[in-house]
């Protein structure tokens, strides 16, 4: 039997932004995803950091990003850590197009469907007033 993975319902733990994730969080409430880039090297960093994860430098901004990129890898949880997940689920880290990797979600494709290297774009989910979570799907 193959499963849909579903978004997450309301109930899980969320986030709890910082001073130096706010940004992030803003722009995912906004339909946005915010990562940041070096202005030394070009690097894209996430998850925030203080300085460079390529070359240390403190010049960071905060830049957006297509939100489209491929699956690099992903595991489907068939165990919850907590009962207020639903699952199954499928636990991804995406490529994005600019080269930097995030662990998110992945939603609205078929358990069986999946593969490593399959085109993603970004989709946003409300969870409450402060967090909007960045998800994944596949792109058509």
């Amino acid at each position: 039997m193959t499963h849909v993975m579903k978004r997450p319902r309301v109930g899980i733990p969320l986030p709890h932004p910082t001073p130096l994730s706010k940004p992030h969080w803003d722009g995912a409430r906004e339909g946005r995803l915010r990562v940041q880039k070096c202005l030394d090297c070009g690097v894209h960093v996430f998850i925030p950091q203080p300085c460079c994860t390529g070359c240390m430098g403190p010049r960071l901004e905060w830049v957006d990003s297509s939100g489209r990129g491929t699956l690099y890898s992903y595991t489907v949880v068939h165990r919850p850590q907590q009962p207020s997940f639903e699952v199954p689920y499928a636990v991804a880290i995406v490529l994005l197009e600019e080269g930097w990797h995030m662990l998110s979600t992945l939603i609205d494709v078929e358990e069986d469907a999946i593969e490593i290297g399959m085109p993603l774009e970004v989709v946003f989910e409300r969870m409450s007033d402060e967090i909007t979570l960045p998800l994944f799907r596949p792109r058509a």
